[in-house]
């Protein structure tokens, strides 16, 4: 059975375990066409464009 030879330290141990600890901030970018802040490679969910190209048509009732 494997057994350390040393204690690792307070500071050794939570060096490893840093990289889990990060926040993933959401990244936005602005719409193009309307100037809306909107996810990356998504459709606009306020003008329905992607690419200067028109994917949901916003039809009025």
């Amino acid at each position: 059975m494997a057994v350390p030879k040393q204690k690792k330290s307070k500071s050794r141990t939570r060096m490893r375990r840093a990289h889990s600890d990060k926040i993933n901030l959401v990244k936005i970018v602005e719409c193009p066409h309307c100037g809306e802040y909107t996810k990356p490679h998504h459709v606009c969910p306020n003008c329905g464009f992607y690419k200067d190209r028109e994917v949901i048509s916003q039809e009025e009732d």
